[in-house]
C-alpha cells in the first residue's frame, strides 16, 4: 500500500488557501492531522480526504463539528 503525502504548498493549492492559513490552522489545532519529519510538514491524502468528508455540510445553518473547516 502506497501512502501519498502533500506538502503545505500542495494542500494550499488544492483548497485555494494561503500557506499562512494552513500554518495558523496547525497552531490552533484546526485542519487535518499532519506529519512533521525533519522540519518538513506533510499531510497524508487519507487524512485530507477524511477532513474534507467531515467538513461537508448541506446548509449554512448546520452546526460545525469539531475540527471542521467552515
Amino acid at each position: 500500500m502506497s501512502v501519498k503525502h502533500l506538502n503545505q504548498r500542495q494542500l494550499a493549492d488544492r483548497w485555494d488557501l494561503s500557506e499562512a492559513t494552513l500554518e495558523r490552522w496547525r497552531s490552533e489545532g484546526i485542519g487535518p492531522v499532519f506529519l512533521k519529519l525533519q522540519g518538513q510538514v506533510r499531510y497524508r491524502i487519507e487524512d485530507i480526504e477524511a477532513f474534507e468528508v467531515d467538513s461537508l455540510r448541506k446548509s449554512t445553518s448546520e452546526r460545525e463539528v469539531s475540527g471542521g473547516a467552515a
